[in-house]
């Protein structure tokens, strides 16, 4: 039964009863049979060209099977494709609210609820696997036991059980109908049906422009795969002919049909059993190749060779995956081509899962929405905090305004209890003494005085003011003894003293000083009955 108030982003309405069941399974008896094909026994370039035509005139089911093929026996193309994956696949995912209401931050915590599934992650290893196919089909199975639409998982599907419309080469159908189900499919005349919307999650990614089919990574390893193929049946071939010397046996003049047997099998299978017996007329001389080493290294750099254009093909460079010399920079040059195409990957994966699988759940669970929870997966970007630290610390005394809360965040420091005892920054010195422009630390000072009377706590607080003020009126004599020795006449001396521009208020907040000391000392006089 269809549902007239919903549809995809194709336009097709809802079907909520072929949510909840499985309609894109295996059947043994049925056309989506387990059972594959091998096309890639002995391979040659006339059988891939018509694989390859075939898939592009739309009847990719070899296609589909020669890629799995190249993934199960090439060991250097399933490992650079599993990185690949694998790379996405484990990245950290977000989720943003359409908008900072109640309502968008409900859907947005629904979503990441789903998120911390276990499975996730094979399932998104799953969807990338349309890195080689160049398309990949997952179903979605809907849970309703609990009276509310849940993505319960993610299915993937065998692409060999989907064609493509032949009007357009990329809408999707499924081979079959799915009426077992007691849901009436329309079929096409070639017997596919249409999918059924919000039920698939549809996933490409292209190597290149193009059709889906002709997108994948798949097609071009597949001729490398060949080519290799024959590399190394030549390099078997040779290293078992020259790999061994050639044993020529020799007999005497006159020797019978029986003894020429005896003398030939005792060749033949020496290699083998490495041991034979013959008479002592006879003869065996083993020659060996001069030219073994240099046509096994031929065979070895072909083989290597071919891997590395597979490496380029897949993650855009060598440096991680093959014993390339380049030194540090090279390397790291290399693994930031690596990072662009992984960028590029969850950027892609993420847009197909808001399509396809978010956007479908908001609608059935709280229907259509002018705004959606958007989903994104990606690596935290490097951020160097020593640039930023130091930036910071030179623009804030200019008056830059930052947020103390967006600077913990980004050193990972959590805001500290009322109770907690906290770092602070050291009194910044003063030519003039810390104390000098220190308002603060002057009424400390004042209050002191008046709470302590005794003649050794007021001598003790001249002490103190007389060494914090020491500095400035050291570096004060300093400027007047150097104008003093360096002028041959008071015209000069107060040429001199003009020259030297001190701060009229440091110099108020000195005399200041000066008048807290001789009070002090005079405080310590009558105190002392002086």
């Amino acid at each position: 039964m269809a549902d007239i108030g919903l549809v995809d982003q194709y336009g097709r309405p809802i079907v909520r009863e072929a949510l909840t069941r499985e309609i894109a399974g295996p059947s043994l008896t049925g056309v989506r049979s387990p059972v594959t094909g091998y096309p890639g026994d002995g391979l040659n370039p006339i059988r891939l060209a018509h694989i390859l035509r075939a898939a592009d005139s739309g009847d990719p089911l070899r296609y589909f099977e020669l890629a799995e093929t190249v993934e199960e026996r090439d060991l250097h193309y399933v490992g650079v494709l599993g990185t690949r994956k694998r790379s996405v696949s484990q990245l950290n995912i977000q989720v943003e609210a359409a908008e900072d209401t109640p309502e968008a931050n409900s859907m947005a915590d629904m979503v990441r609820a789903w998120l911390k599934r276990e499975e996730l992650e094979s399932e998104i290893f799953n969807m990338l696997d349309a890195i080689g196919k160049g398309i990949s089909f997952t179903e979605i199975v809907w849970d309703t036991s609990m009276g509310q639409w849940f993505p319960k998982r993610l299915e993937w599907r065998d692409p060999r059980w989907f064609r493509f419309d032949r009007n357009d080469g990329k809408t999707p159908l499924l081979i079959g109908s799915y009426d077992s189900i007691g849901i009436s499919t329309v079929t096409t005349p070639t017997g596919e049906s249409p999918f059924p919307a919000f039920k698939f999650i549809t996933t490409v990614v292209r190597a290149k422009s193009g059709l889906p089919i002709r997108s994948g990574i798949a097609r071009l390893a597949a001729w490398w795969w060949m080519f290799k193929g024959f590399t190394q049946r030549d390099w078997a071939i040779f290293s078992q002919t020259f790999g061994q010397p050639v044993r020529v046996g020799k007999y005497p003049v006159g020797s019978t049909n029986e003894d020429k047997d005896t003398l030939f099998n005792a060749v033949a299978n020496i290699a083998g059993d490495l041991a034979a017996i013959i008479p002592e007329s006879m003869m065996i001389e083993f020659i060996e190749s001069k030219n073994v080493g240099a046509g096994s290294d031929l065979y070895e750099r072909r083989a290597d060779w071919l891997d590395r254009q597979m490496s380029k093909a897949v993650l855009g460079q060598t440096a991680t995956t093959d014993a390339i010399a380049g030194g540090h920079a090279v390397g790291q040059e290399h693994r930031q081509v690596q990072k662009d195409i992984e960028r590029a990957d969850a950027k892609a994966l993420s847009a197909i899962l808001n399509r396809d699988l978010v956007q479908a759940w908001v609608q059935l669970e709280r229907g259509p929405q002018l705004k959606y929870p958007t989903l994104r997966i990606g690596r935290d970007e490097d951020e160097d905090l020593t640039q930023t630290i130091e930036g910071v610390t030179r623009l804030v005394p200019m008056g830059l305004k930052v947020s103390m809360v967006e600077m913990r965040s980004k050193l990972g420091l959590r805001e500290p209890g009322p109770q907690e005892e906290v770092l602070t920054a050291p009194a910044a010195p003063s030519p003039f003494g810390s104390l000098l422009g220190d308002p603060a630390a002057a009424s400390s000072l004042h209050a002191r005085m008046l709470r302590r009377r005794s003649a050794d706590e007021v001598a003790e607080l001249a002490r103190v003011a007389e060494n914090l003020s020491e500095p400035a009126f050291t570096e004060l004599v300093d400027h007047i003894k150097t104008a003093l020795q360096s002028a041959v006449s008071l015209e000069d001396v107060r040429t001199h003293l003009a020259r030297l521009k001190l701060d009229p208020a440091r110099m108020t907040r000195a005399l200041q000083m000066a008048l807290v000391i001789a009070k002090l000392a005079g405080r310590t006089d009558i105190v002392d009955g002086r």
